[in-house]
């Protein structure tokens, strides 16, 4: 089939409106954060605490699963829908957000290579909001280099065997199913890697810890020792040797859902120091009647709406079916950036009260940094984007 322009699909979308289905979901979400999250986020990260009952009624409400078939249990959504979703639920507290995509991003690796058998046991009670699923992907010595895993399966029978560690896995202790990407081939290289499916209550998958971090306190980052973890033939993830197309083929996905759970996290530092510059008074007046912080709201407030029609822009080529590699990394590069600056912003505008743990923007300050990191640096995104633009997309 072919593919459509870029400048066709612009074109027939350029003035189109949210669906009725995106809304839904957009202010469904909304209510939520501002009934179960906002009150408590700040007592989830002082503790550190995953708050597991309150990620398990976003199970409930269908957001396991946005765009995962129905028939799978899912709500049968589009991407667009997804990345609204995503930036409400960052804007209340980025690290449960972050659970969130992770069992998304688990339930399209399964949608996209999984057998029908594979599906049922795997895809349909976490796109249904049984469980979270998680990704076991990175190691501590490959960061973004997937093709240099050292964990190893090896097949017995019918029988894989798998021995290894993996790092900063998010949900990594909460989630009752994983992808697990190993080497299955030392010596086909690339061609070598695969993925695995099974549950995390199986023997020889352990939790070593749980990272203590400076954002993101309210989901377990764990660290995870694969200690002869056995998995059968039959839930093997696609054939051998396809676990780097599998671990690639929705990063321009998972890229720009960081950049919306950016997006999230900087509106709401954008809405706290609004808040607070209507109420401070300086000078005899508010100090959104001042000339600098005004001019200061005015810089975050476009760089959020940017970055957001960025995410918007990419999430329509994506349904369009149009390549967007460029776009996505593009979009995650500004919006972690955007995301840093318009929190550190919104500290100033505080003064020396967005320093100190009693007003939420020090922790959105925190929360933000990560988006520079996680899902590729943006180092990496560099060097995406300019693959790109070397081939002529």
């Amino acid at each position: 089939m072919r593919r459509k322009s870029h400048a066709s699909v612009y074109a027939s979308h350029r003035m189109t409106t949210f669906t009725d289905e995106q809304i839904a979901i957009r202010d469904t979400t909304r209510a939520f954060v501002q009934r179960e999250v906002i009150p408590y986020a700040a007592e989830w990260d002082r503790e550190a605490r995953v708050p597991i009952d309150t990620v398990m009624k976003l199970g409930a409400l269908g957001l396991f699963g946005v765009c995962a078939p129905v028939e799978w249990g899912g709500g049968g959504g589009d991407f667009l829908a997804y990345m609204l979703m995503t930036e409400e639920l960052a804007y209340g507290d980025a690290g449960i957000c972050n659970m969130v995509n992770a069992t998304n991003s688990f339930g399209a690796k399964v949608r996209d290579s999984g057998t029908p058998e594979q599906k049922a046991r795997f895809l349909r009670p976490v796109s249904s909001g049984e469980a979270l699923g998680c990704l076991l992907m990175t190691e501590p010595h490959t960061g973004s280099d997937a093709a240099a895993m050292r964990t190893r399966a090896v097949c017995h029978g019918d029988t894989y065997v798998l021995n290894g560690a993996k790092s900063f896995i998010t949900s990594g202790r909460s989630a009752g199913y994983a992808v697990i990407f190993a080497v299955s081939d030392p010596a086909a290289g690339k061609r070598g890697l695969s993925a695995f499916l099974t549950r995390t209550d199986k023997p020889g998958y352990r939790v070593v810890r749980e990272e203590t971090k400076l954002g993101h306190r309210s989901n377990d980052t764990c660290q995870i020792a694969l200690e002869d973890l056995e998995v059968p033939v039959a839930d093997l993830l696609g054939r051998p040797g396809d676990g780097l197309r599998i671990a690639l083929a929705a990063m321009d996905s998972t890229r720009v859902a960081a950049a919306a759970q950016a997006i999230g996290v900087a509106r709401a530092a954008r809405d706290a120091a609004l808040a607070y510059a209507r109420e401070r008074q300086a000078f005899g007046k508010p100090i959104l009647e001042h000339q600098a912080v005004a001019f200061r709201l005015a810089d975050m407030a476009t760089e959020i709406e940017v970055a957001r029609q960025m995410c918007h822009h990419v999430a329509r080529l994506k349904s369009a079916g149009v390549r967007c590699v460029k776009e996505a990394s593009m979009a995650k590069l500004y919006a972690s950036q955007m995301s840093e600056r318009v929190c550190s912003a919104a500290i100033q505008v505080h003064g020396g009260y967005g320093y100190v743990a009693d007003f939420p923007v020090e922790k959105y300050y925190r929360d933000a940094r990560v988006f520079q990191i996680y899902d590729g640096t943006n180092d990496v995104q560099k060097i995406l984007i300019s693959r790109e633009l070397a081939a002529g997309r």
